[in-house]
């Protein structure tokens, strides 16, 4: 056991000690406070506070975990061996930076509570976010301090022992749009031909007619391709169906379509089936609960499990919903047109509520890349060349390498084929 000794024992400090060490990097820890017990511990141990006791393993604590609420805080950042960082410990630390205080920021999502002007649909933006701003997005950089604090411990202490994660890899597809033209009923088929018309999207026109005459099949509908491409990978894959009443953003099918019902309880006998929540439960807790009732009953298993519309987390109260109406994880953590890690890391993490400074009892599972964040690629060489780049350090660390698609790209041809696109990065980073 490592023992951490710190002038004061917070929610803070433990809730962060806690994901690095034992989530992270598997190192059983405990806290004192007091002097004597530290001294007389002959296991591994180091010093989080102010000011040394002795020549021990020190590193110097920034305020933060030592605060309540939310605070100004001054962010430089700098590199510690070409990995950026921030909150200088100073000469005496042992190691050059408060990683404490700096993952406590990046986990807690503490700069989602300072002021910023959301977007369209109201999310935080990632142009505002420290790791987008310093060019450490693409980087877990929390596993990586992680790691780097591991290794100075054991040239310390030699016998410190942990046990280690494994890689994960984790497929999602997103269905916020189970089909384009197909199960619409009939007013809903002639508006979108009426709007296509008017729009000149002879295209959408022509294909709609196909596809509502049965002679070609829906785009969007590749569910049981998807199932048999799932078989021959042995990986982890998820289907969150959203299961909403139509509204401006939630233009999926009606949740009384039995075709559209036969579906969801068709690839639930295949694979994991949640809720990728509508944007109208964002703002009505009501509506979740029902949205999560509703699915769960239709396949006869529990909705642990949620995905929120357009990624849109608005902390803390997104976080205090899901919780309310007892969901344990979600995978929204991440942007959806940026390319990276929202909350610095990809181990998942349990969400810390900055208001109440309590622990809440959701893990959060950051995904990596949402396909829509590779649309302004122009060529598939540059998408791998960035996916390995991700995929190198995940495993690296030995975190959880979790990919976003969504039925609507998988379908479609325009830029490339997706579907074999998806089909290559399955091979590609499943072990």
């Amino acid at each position: 056991m490592l023992l951490i000794f710190t002038h004061k024992v917070t929610n803070r400090l433990t809730y962060t000690a806690k994901q690095i060490f034992e989530r992270i990097l598997g190192v059983e820890i405990g806290f004192t406070t007091k002097v004597e017990d530290f001294i007389k511990h002959n296991g591994p141990k180091m010093t989080y506070s102010k000011q040394p006791l002795q020549n021990e393993f020190f590193i110097r604590s920034n305020d933060l975990l030592f605060e309540q609420g939310i605070n100004d805080l001054d962010i430089k950042v700098a590199d510690w061996d070409d990995i950026p960082c921030f909150f200088s410990a100073g000469d005496k630390s042992t190691v050059p930076f408060d990683i404490f205080s700096a993952s406590f920021f990046l986990l807690s999502r503490y700069e989602e509570y300072l002021p910023h002007v959301k977007d369209s649909v109201g999310r935080f933006p990632v142009k505002e976010s420290i790791a987008y701003q310093n060019n450490f997005l693409e980087l877990p950089v929390v596993d990586l301090w992680a790691y780097k604090l591991f290794k100075a411990l054991k040239e310390r202490f030699p016998e410190l022992e942990n046990k280690e994660n494994g890689y994960r890899f984790t497929s999602i597809i997103n269905v916020t749009t189970s089909h384009a033209y197909a199960l619409r009923g009939p007013s809903r088929t002639i508006g979108g031909l009426l709007l296509d018309l008017g729009n000149f999207k002879f295209r959408n026109v022509w294909e709609r007619i196909s596809v509502v005459l049965g002679i070609k099949k829906d785009p969007y509908d590749n569910f049981l391709e998807l199932v048999e491409i799932h078989k021959r990978f042995p990986i982890e894959t998820m289907f969150f169906f959203q299961f909403a009443k139509h509204s401006a953003h939630d233009k999926n099918i009606s949740t009384n379509n039995n075709k559209f019902r036969y579906l969801i309880k068709s690839v639930a006998d295949y694979s994991a089936v949640s809720l990728s929540t509508s944007f109208v439960s964002s703002l009505d807790k009501n509506v979740l609960k029902e949205e999560k009732k509703q699915l769960g009953n239709l396949i006869n298993r529990p909705i642990n499990y949620a995905r929120l519309r357009y990624n849109k987390v608005n902390v803390p109260a997104t976080y205090r919903n899901l919780v309310e109406t007892e969901f344990t994880d979600d995978f929204s953590m991440g942007y959806t047109h940026e390319i990276g890690f929202r909350a610095g890391t990809c181990t998942p993490f349990y969400f810390y509520d900055i208001n109440t400074e309590v622990r809440q009892p959701i893990k959060i599972h950051p995904f990596a890349m949402h396909d829509y964040a590779l649309l302004k690629f122009k060529k598939k060489e540059e998408v791998f060349e960035k996916m390995d780049n991700l995929y190198r350090m995940v495993k690296q660390v030995k975190g959880e390498f979790v990919l976003v698609f969504s039925n609507e790209l998988l379908g479609g041809k325009q830029q490339w084929d997706w579907m074999e696109l998806y089909q290559a990065m399955l091979k590609r980073y499943y072990v």
